[in-house]
């Protein structure tokens, strides 16, 4: 679908705010341990600063999102304290052999796991190359969301491209994080659900 016939589609209406969690505190992380542990599959992404120098490495991710089919859990990791309360959820979700984690484009989402927080994520798919059909290129979620939902994901390149190492995010920072993760769950129910399961 080219982008002109995208933007004649509705827009995709994504996940409420009241629907999303920030975890900081261990009780927090308690609650978001119980409900992820408690799902067979959830969507997954992560964000990270953007560098722009020429060389520079990034130090992310800066944040980690997790959802389920009703709600999105954000986890900020650019802190050594929010590492710790987040690495208690995403440990052991990210590494559960039964819990599928679904996403788009995640190869540099699981290096940067690895490489800054030892996370070794299993059992994970990448929607971006499972949706293929016989194309050559891989599958973005923009893409996915009119193929399936014949509806218009915003990617805001403004949104994408800002600081996700503030302490703060905005509400648009938030609903973007948010929904990145949640589509890409909605989109492998969608589809698993067409197979046959």
């Amino acid at each position: 679908m080219s982008d002109d016939a995208d933007e004649l589609l509705p827009p995709y209406v994504g996940i409420g705010l009241a629907d999303v969690r920030i975890v900081r505190t261990d009780a927090e992380a308690a609650a978001a341990l119980t409900a992820l542990s408690a799902a067979d599959a959830i969507g997954f992404d992560t964000e990270s600063k953007p560098t722009f120098a020429k060389g520079e490495v990034s130090t992310g991710p800066h944040l980690v999102q997790l959802a389920t089919d009703d709600m999105a859990y954000l986890f900020q990791t650019a802190s050594a304290a929010g590492n710790a309360t987040a690495l208690t959820v995403l440990k052991p979700v990210l590494e559960s052999e039964r819990i599928l984690k679904v996403g788009f484009g995640l190869g540099d989402d699981l290096r940067r796991l690895r490489t800054k927080l030892g996370i070794e994520p299993r059992n994970v798919l990448d929607l971006s190359t499972a949706l293929r059909r016989g194309e050559r290129n891989t599958l973005g979620a923009r893409t996915a969301v009119a193929r399936f939902f014949g509806q218009r994901l915003q990617k805001s390149r403004r949104i994408t491209t800002t600081n996700w190492a503030l302490p703060r995010l905005s509400e648009k920072q938030v609903l973007y994080a948010a929904d990145d993760a949640h589509v890409a769950l909605k989109i492998y129910r969608h589809w698993s659900a067409s197979r046959g399961g």
